[in-house]
């Protein structure tokens, strides 16, 4: 074992003890059959200090790097894809803050000042019907007096609706027409205003709980205010910051699903025998065949993302290459998921198409990588901007 290995083995086993993750496979079923929130798990998670990961360790924290905890998001979406989705949620915060403090930039430290003290942090940005997500909004966002804002909109998908304490959100000010701005920063749960649905009845990640959240004239104090951007698209350090970590570990969950689905696959053809043949399964060469495509198409996807996320720890220069590799990771890795989810539930044969089963639960869940963004519509202009544009 390498010493990089065994500094991983180490953190695994303080953060994902083997126990915590056995609790958390053998709670994934019944979260997703009464559709409710991974309580259980959130409680322990935050027991192990699993939402502070981020945290450098003069605030208090572990100091974890973007490589190793897309390695832990990985672990525990093996586990349950679900819980490591909503968590991802936080945690994508919680690393843009990292990002930003470690480039020079120390706007979103209170982040990791008020993570370190048990605040949850909640993902408020994607909308219905707008396609510019960071870069756009059809959210309200109306300057007071004081140098805040108050917010009024509707934001879709928050994960964590039961358990968020402060939500980051983005909104347009267009009080200067000639000058709009789309203004981030984060609100506080306790702020009037905020409504969250009490609908959630989705195919798959279901613990989730990713409520639509509406905002009527809610304010955010001025403190609070971390950036004012040019409407469209305009680069900012905060907007790289937060496609990194959203597509980087976006794409950490989905490769974390697919080695479970084979995992899944292979005992399924162990324990799966061919009355015609007198073999099991896993000593016929369709099947053999049908198992090596789907891990041939699963191993590439790991090793990018353990090459990426190392290179954005160490603050790697990409300059406009970085968007492509951010997104390229996430399509990669959520197609690629799906794809051998289908294929492993071939393997697993009729047993699979129960309700019940891990099976069928992973096939939904990976189903639910198509409607993150960046989509691959959005994605083809990017690529082709780069290899076409002089």
């Amino acid at each position: 074992m390498t010493d990089r290995e065994a500094r991983f083995a180490e953190i695994q086993a303080k953060f994902l003890p083997e126990g915590l993750l056995e609790r958390i496979r053998e709670r994934a079923s019944t979260y997703d059959r009464e559709n409710r929130f991974f309580q259980e798990d959130f409680e322990e998670l935050v027991e192990h200090g699993y939402l502070k990961l981020f945290v450098p360790e003069h605030l208090g924290g572990p100091g974890l790097g973007m490589n190793e905890v897309s390695r832990l998001q990985q672990v525990l979406a093996k586990a349950a894809p679900a819980t490591a989705l909503g968590i991802n949620m936080h945690l994508v915060w919680t690393g843009v803050a990292r990002a930003l403090l470690e480039r020079g930039d120390d706007s979103h430290e209170f982040v990791l000042e008020e993570t370190a003290a048990g605040e949850v942090f909640a993902f408020g940005v994607s909308e219905p019907g707008n396609d510019l997500v960071l870069y756009g909004s059809t959210t309200e966002a109306i300057p007071t007096e004081d140098g805040g804002y108050r917010f009024t909109g509707k934001k879709i998908f928050t994960s964590l609706s039961p358990v968020w304490t402060r939500l980051g959100v983005h909104g347009l000010d267009s009080s200067d027409p000639e000058d709009k701005r789309v203004v981030y920063g984060f609100i506080e749960r306790s702020e009037a205003g905020i409504s969250v649905s009490e609908h959630w009845d989705p195919m798959g990640m279901r613990a989730t709980q990713s409520r639509s959240t509406t905002l009527a004239d809610v304010s955010m104090r001025a403190d609070r205010v971390t950036r004012r951007i040019p409407d469209g698209i305009t680069p900012d350090t905060l907007t790289f910051a937060i496609n990194a970590n959203f597509q980087l570990l976006i794409a950490s969950v989905y490769t974390g699903l697919a080695a479970r689905a084979l995992e899944l696959a292979a005992a399924a053809l162990h324990n799966r025998k061919s009355l015609k043949h007198g073999k099991t399964y896993a000593e016929l060469p369709e099947f053999r065949d049908r198992i090596a495509d789907a891990a041939i198409d699963y191993e590439s996807v790991p090793p990018q993302l353990d090459s990426y996320t190392r290179d954005f720890d160490d603050l790697v220069d990409y300059g406009a290459a970085w968007p492509r590799k951010f997104v390229g990771a996430k399509l990669r890795a959520t197609e690629m998921a799906r794809r051998v989810v289908e294929d492993a539930f071939r393997c697993a044969g009729g047993a699979g198409f129960d309700n019940g089963s891990e099976m069928n639960r992973l096939y939904r869940d990976a189903l639910a990588g198509m409607f993150h963004p960046s989509g691959w519509d959005g994605a083809r202009g990017l690529f082709a901007g780069a290899y076409l544009e002089e």
